[in-house]
């Protein structure tokens, strides 16, 4: 049986009541949610959070699941929103503090944007350039490259049009490259200032 059959059995059990059918679901896909939402969200405790909310969501909107589809789009699609959502919350929760503090202090505050990087993944300084892209240019990139969805599965995912999926990544990667040139030739400027030296 394929993994995808595998993932419908799985929700048919569900929702004929099967309880355990869902953990052993979650099991299966939790790996790829959480490394997902853990690259977009910097915060692992909020990541932890989001990824039990993506899944109790997931639950209460399983009847909704077309079992004709793929099971794993439709879930990082349930992860999307969720993570659009807390991104959100957050953002509203950053501006409601900032006003407080004006208010306080009659003074601009100054925005710290620093996150803590995935120190694990394999090449970190492209992880680190990633992170700076915008957010919706970070989205397909983490989706297509690091999850390996077909960018016909992330357009399902993200509801946006596959024109759009190949204009984001095609942005994305001419972004990363210019930030890979100038990275290079700031290193050779240091080695050769260091060679001089």
């Amino acid at each position: 049986m394929s993994e995808e059959n595998e993932y419908i059995r799985l929700v048919k059990l569900t929702l004929a009541g099967k309880h355990e059918a869902y953990g052993e679901l979650y099991e299966k896909t939790v790996a790829d949610v959480y490394r997902t939402v853990r690259f977009l969200v910097y915060d692992a405790a909020d990541a932890e959070d989001l990824v039990q909310e993506i899944y109790i969501h997931a639950y209460q909107s399983l009847e909704k699941f077309d079992t004709g589809r793929a099971f794993r789009p439709w879930l990082m699609g349930v992860s999307m929103r969720q993570v659009k959502s807390y991104r959100r919350r957050k953002l509203m929760q950053f501006r409601f503090k900032q006003r407080i503090e004006q208010m306080n202090t009659g003074t601009g505050m100054e925005a710290d944007f620093s996150s803590h990087l995935i120190h694990r993944l394999a090449n970190r300084h492209l992880l680190e350039q990633v992170q700076r892209l915008p957010y919706k240019l970070q989205q397909v990139v983490i989706l297509h490259y690091l999850n390996e969805y077909t960018q016909e599965e992330v357009a399902d995912i993200l509801d946006i049009p596959l024109g759009t999926v190949k204009s984001r990544i095609h942005a994305a990667l001419a972004k990363l490259r210019q930030k890979q040139q100038r990275h290079s030739e700031m290193t050779r400027k240091v080695d050769h200032a260091n060679e001089i030296g």
